[in-house]
């Protein structure tokens, strides 16, 4: 397949990654990105802040994930005299593991394939 390609222009197979359920998304690297902010601050306000996210934007794609899995990913807790919070669940941390090993098998296929094109 080499020869439909300009020798100085390289060429690479591309693809984005995320899982769909049955009515919406469920896990792409955007909500993967927010559940890893999630984690490290503790509160999902500071990671849609980080991610120049809007709050109810975050809130709502951790609604959608938690009303899709079967156990939630994300528990929060109430504000009151210290304030609310936010963490990943162990069925939250184990969806971003999955997910991770998830891409970076897709980055191997992706690196084969491009390989491919130059046989």
């Amino acid at each position: 397949m080499h020869e439909l390609f300009a020798e100085n222009q390289p060429f690479r197979a591309n693809g984005r990654l995320w899982i769909e359920g049955p009515a919406d998304r469920f896990l792409g690297i955007g909500r993967l990105e927010l559940l890893e902010h999630i984690q490290a601050t503790g509160s999902i306000s500071q990671a849609a802040k980080q991610m120049g996210m809007s709050y109810k934007k975050a809130w709502d794609l951790v609604s959608s994930m938690n009303a899709q899995a079967r156990e939630p990913l994300v528990g929060t807790q109430a504000g009151g005299a210290h304030g609310g919070g936010a963490t990943l669940t162990p069925a939250g941390q184990q969806a971003v593991a999955e997910f991770r090993a998830l891409q970076e098998r897709f980055a191997q296929f992706l690196a084969a394939e491009t390989a491919r094109l130059y046989q």
